[in-house]
Order: C-alpha cells, then structure tokens, then sequence
C-alpha cells in the first residue's frame, strides 16, 4: 500500500487510470513490484477520517512488513478481488494492471490500469449517478505531504460548440 498524488484519467472506454511512480531505481517500490507480480491492484479515496494513517503508507517500511497494520487501516477483499481494498475508504476501484511506461525524461514509470470494480459509498451518489465526493469527506492531496478538503464549485453539460453560453 502507499499514497500517490499523480493520478490520472486516461479514457472511458476501457476505463484507464494511470498514475505515476517516482524514479524505480532509488529505492526498492514494493507497490511497483507487487503489481508486476501481482497484475492487481487497487485504487482508495481517503477519507478526513484516516488522512495520517493514509500519508504514513508512505514510509518505506520492509517488503514483509504491512502498511495495514502498521497504518491501522483494514484490509478488505471483495469480488474475490486479488488485492485488498482499504475498508475505511468510500470510494475504491479494483484495477488490473496493463502496461508500464517508462518516462526517460525524469526516470519515472506511468502504471496503467483498467477498472474492473467500482464501489462508491450510496451517500456520495447524486440522481443523475455522479459522485460528489465532498458529501463523503473525500480529501484531495497536493504534492508529498498537503491535504486538502473536496467542495463541488459547479457542474456543467458536456461542452459543445453550438451550444456555447453567452460569455458577455
């Protein structure tokens, strides 16, 4: 388990997620390791519930050690899923892995994966099926170490050039 702040949608249909892994060769990455090995993963919101427990997933702790215990965060399996998910989280995705990227600019890897399962608290789901995630206390993270609370600003249709507002 560790923390990531670059995630990033890569498209609808498949559904690819993508997010990036610091240079793979400074120091072991159980995470890259377990999902090459393991070809599963999954992907945790966290909530304001458990922000300390979450960004200390990040200490480089040994590949026998468990970040679960160590974090006091709960395992959960689901589907019959091969990797756990983190119960304590509303929104969690179930991803197989696909392809690594390598990044010779910076030595960085972009993992990306396809979402095989989709689970999302009820509370955070709006009639027309978005997910607002500020009704969850979903928190977001900007950098290594900053977080920040979710509000929903504004919602607007697909954009589409006949059907421009008036900007003046």
């Amino acid at each position: 388990m560790a923390i990531f702040s670059s995630i990033i949608h890569l498209g609808s249909n498949p559904a690819l997620i993508g997010f990036i892994l610091r240079p793979k060769h400074e120091v072991r990455r159980h995470t890259y390791e377990n999902i090459l090995n393991n070809h599963y993963y999954t992907i945790n919101h966290i909530h304001q519930s458990f922000i300390e427990q979450a960004h200390y997933t990040s200490a480089k702790f040994s590949a026998n050690e468990s970040e679960f215990e160590k974090c006091h965060l709960t395992e959960e399996y689901l589907f019959n899923f091969k990797s756990p998910f983190v119960k304590e989280s509303k929104v969690k995705l179930g991803m197989k892995f696909l392809e690594a990227l390598p990044i010779k600019l910076n030595n960085t890897v972009m993992m990306i994966g396809e979402i095989q399962h989709i689970i999302v608290d009820e509370t955070a789901l709006e009639t027309n099926g978005h997910i607002n995630l500020a009704t969850i206390n979903d928190v977001g993270i900007s950098g290594l170490n900053s977080y920040y609370t979710l509000q929903k600003v504004a919602q607007f249709p697909y954009a589409r050039p006949t059907e421009l507002p008036d900007f003046q």
